[in-house]
C-alpha cells in the first residue's frame, strides 16, 4: 500500500475511486488491463491521500445534489479500507451535505457502514451494486479468491433488503466453458429474487480480455483448470470479446426471469435509475418498474 496525493476526486460523471489497484484477486479483472497504467504489482494498493479533503470541496461547491457513485474501478470496501476508512468518511459527507449514493463492491465490509447508507437512505437514495458470478463455493474461491463468496454476499443482500436498502446486482463477467450454465445462472437470478433486487447489469455472457488482463487470466487458468487456456485460444484467439456459446439461451433466461418477478434488466434503465438523483418528501421513491 503507498499513497498519492490527486487533482481531482470525482470524475465528469460523479463517480470517484479512493483506490488503485485491487487484492480481491480476481482471476478475470479488466483493472489489470495495461490500458490503465496501473504500475505493478497490482495488489500494491494506491491510496489517494487526499481524496476525503477533495470531495468535500466538490460537494460544497455544486449547485445541485446529485448520487455520487464510487467502486467503477476499485472496489471501495478493499481489505485497506478496514484500516484506512476512507469510504467511511466520503459517505459521512455524502450524507452530511445530503447526496445520493451509489456504492460497488464485492465485499460484506459494507455492512460496516449500514447505519450510515440507512440515514442516507431516509434522505435521498442509497443504493448498493453487488457483483456475483458462480453459485458454486469452491469455484468462487479460485476466481475470486480474497474476497467473501457469494453465498455471503447473497447474505448482504438480504440484509440490505431488510434495511430497505436497494440493491442492483451485476452478473458478469460468466466464464465460458466455466460457469456459462443454465443452472448457474438460475442460481444466481435466485439470489436476486430472493433480496428483491431492483435490477441486474449484464452486458451478455461472456468476458472480455485486453491485454495485461489476458496474461494474468491465462496463467490462473493454467494454474486452477489445466487445459482451459489452449481451449480459449483456440476458440477465441486475441478477441476483446469472448462470448458464451450458450449466450443466446441463457440471455433468453434472465430476461424472462427479471420480467416474471419484477427486476429491471435493461441496462440503459439501471443506469437511469443509479444516477437518478431523489430528494424524500417529495413522493415514492423511484422504482424501476
Amino acid at each position: 500500500m503507498h499513497f498519492k496525493t490527486v487533482k481531482n476526486i470525482l470524475s465528469s460523471q460523479n463517480g470517484m475511486n479512493l483506490y488503485r489497484g485491487c487484492t480481491h484477486g480476481c482471476i478475470y479483472c479488466d483493472g489489470r488491463s495495461t490500458c490503465y497504467q496501473i504500475t505493478p504489482p497490482f495488489d500494491d494498493i494506491e491510496v489517494k491521500a487526499n481524496a476525503v479533503e477533495l470531495l468535500e470541496q466538490a460537494l460544497r461547491s455544486k449547485r445541485r445534489r446529485c448520487m455520487i457513485g464510487t467502486g467503477g474501478m476499485s472496489d471501495p470496501y478493499l481489505q485497506a479500507e478496514e484500516e484506512l476508512g476512507h469510504t467511511r468518511k466520503c459517505l459521512e459527507l455524502i450524507e452530511q451535505y445530503g447526496f445520493g449514493v451509489t456504492v460497488h463492491t464485492k465485499s460484506d465490509l459494507v455492512l460496516r457502514d449500514l447505519a450510515l447508507l440507512k440515514r442516507i437512505n431516509e434522505k435521498t437514495k442509497a443504493v448498493v451494486q453487488m457483483t456475483l458470478t458462480t453459485c458454486d463455493e469452491a469455484l468462487c474461491r479460485l476466481i475470486e479468491p480474497a474476497v467473501c463468496t457469494t453465498r455471503r454476499r447473497a447474505e448482504v443482500l438480504r440484509i440490505l433488503r431488510d434495511n430497505g436498502i436497494p440493491t442492483v446486482v451485476w452478473l458478469t463477467p460468466i466464464l465460458p466453458f466455466i460457469n456459462d450454465t443454465e443452472d448457474n445462472i438460475r442460481g444466481l437470478l435466485s439470489y436476486c429474487k430472493e433480496a428483491q433486487a431492483q435490477g441486474v447489469v449484464t452486458f451478455g455472457i461472456g468476458v472480455t480480455l485486453r491485454d495485461g488482463d489476458r496474461e494474468y487470466f491465462y496463467s490462473k487458468l493454467d494454474q486452477h483448470f489445466p487445459g482451459m487456456k489452449d481451449r480459449y485460444i483456440n476458440k477465441f484467439g486475441n478477441s476483446y470479446e469472448l462470448p458464451s456459446d450458450n449466450q443466446a439461451e441463457l440471455m433468453k433466461i434472465l430476461r424472462q426471469e427479471c420480467v416474471a418477478h419484477g427486476i429491471e434488466h435493461r441496462a440503459n434503465k439501471v443506469f437511469e435509475y443509479l444516477h437518478t438523483f431523489e430528494e424524500k418528501g417529495c413522493g415514492e421513491q423511484m422504482s424501476l418498474f
